[in-house]
């Protein structure tokens, strides 16, 4: 049944047709996957074709005309494939790298990138982080000059999702020596321009499947068509951003977290010891009642939130408390689940170990948990 009153039957339909989805196209191939360290583009395109990269954009611009709650749906359903690097990597796209650029973007742009990254033409990734700069947006170092009518880019980012097989990056860059927000953009930068390379991909604890790449930017020339929304708006436009990309992220930390209590559930069951399974002592049970409790409240705090900003709010506070407790729960629920598992938690050949492995980075991407608490703060004026 639906979760009232935020979501249809709709919904839940839309729910069954991804499960299946996953269960067919993307779990058989996981463990390939993560022992390549990438999965194929091949993943995105037939995503586009399904009509699954633009759930919540209007059809005008190639997407489905669905409301905000298909994307959670999405993202939660994703993340129960027992592999984190894939609903991430579908996440820059359709929550990070292309939300800027039908809200501030104009036609042309919509055209030339946001389409073909609904269709799965075009694989996007977002560049915000630095070696130097991270949680600081204000104080990234990557430059555009202009040039007449061109944009000359020069800089390096890191940990960028995507970043060896994109096509395009929605680039956080800053075109004014003055510091501060006033002095950032935002540009859409082709990834065949000349300038433009990976500098290296990067090895990570987790989320192993999904490539994450350095991007050096040395002379790139990219058109003045291709600046993103107003100059020096850019701060203000991935603030906005960050809104979405944290309430996305709530709801995939949800589904990793039903995935694991999932796999803890079934484990306790099927685990006997003293002749009988785990599940039927107290410490077991008190604790799988404790993991969906705190699964329920989560879930309950992002729908409730997620409602508001599907009707135009940007309650920034209620944002970095969902995103906050839900990310940190995913992550005590697997670390939970894997203590359920003894040994056998430990072991490769068990989904656990890897749930837990990436469960962590949320805490850390999107704004870390700490920065969550510093917009908390300062929003109760503490």
């Amino acid at each position: 049944m639906p979760y009232e009153p935020y979501m249809t039957e709709e919904h839940d339909q839309l729910r069954q047709t991804i499960r299946k989805f996953v269960e067919k196209e993307i779990i058989p191939y996981v463990d390939e996957w993560e022992a390549a360290g990438e999965f194929p583009r091949s993943l995105f395109e037939r995503m586009g074709e399904l009509g699954f990269l633009g759930f919540h954009y209007p059809e005008s611009v190639g997407g489905q005309g669905g409301d905000y709650f298909t994307k959670l749906v999405l993202a939660e359903e994703l993340n129960k494939c027992g592999c984190g690097g894939v609903p991430m990597a579908i996440a820059v796209q359709t929550d990070m790298a292309t939300p800027p650029i039908y809200k501030f973007g104009n036609a042309d742009q919509h055209e030339r990138f946001l389409t073909p990254a609904i269709r799965g033409e075009k694989i996007a990734a977002i560049g915000i982080t630095e070696p130097n700069n991270g949680s600081d947006v204000q104080g990234i170092q990557t430059r555009a000059r202009r040039d007449g009518d061109e944009w000359v880019i020069n800089g390096t980012k890191t940990f960028i999702t995507n970043g060896t097989k994109a096509d395009f990056v929605t680039l956080v860059t800053r075109t004014s020596d003055e510091p501060g927000a006033d002095g950032i953009s935002l540009f859409l930068v082709d990834t065949d321009t000349p300038g433009f390379s990976v500098g290296k991909k990067l090895d990570k604890v987790g989320m192993r499947s999904s490539d994450t790449a350095e991007l050096i930017f040395d002379q790139v020339r990219v058109p003045n068509e291709n600046l993103l929304g107003e100059e020096g708006k850019g701060f203000y436009q991935i603030m906005w951003q960050l809104q979405g990309e944290r309430m996305i992220g709530a709801a995939g930390a949800i589904g990793g977290a039903d995935f694991a209590y999932e796999q803890a559930l079934n484990y306790a069951r099927n685990r006997i010891a003293f002749e009988q399974p785990i599940s039927r002592f107290q410490v077991i049970s008190h604790l799988l009642a404790e993991m969906k409790t705190e699964i329920e409240v989560c879930r309950e705090l992002t729908y409730a939130t997620a409602y508001r900003f599907s009707k135009g709010e940007v309650p920034a506070k209620e944002i970095s408390m969902t995103k906050l407790s839900a990310v940190q729960m995913a992550h005590w629920v697997a670390d939970r689940a894997l203590q359920i598992h003894g040994g056998h938690g430990y072991m490769a050949e068990y989904p656990i170990e890897r749930n837990w492995r990436d469960s962590r980075l949320a805490r850390i991407g999107g704004g870390t948990d700490e920065i969550m608490k510093e917009i908390i703060a300062k929003q109760m004026e503490i």
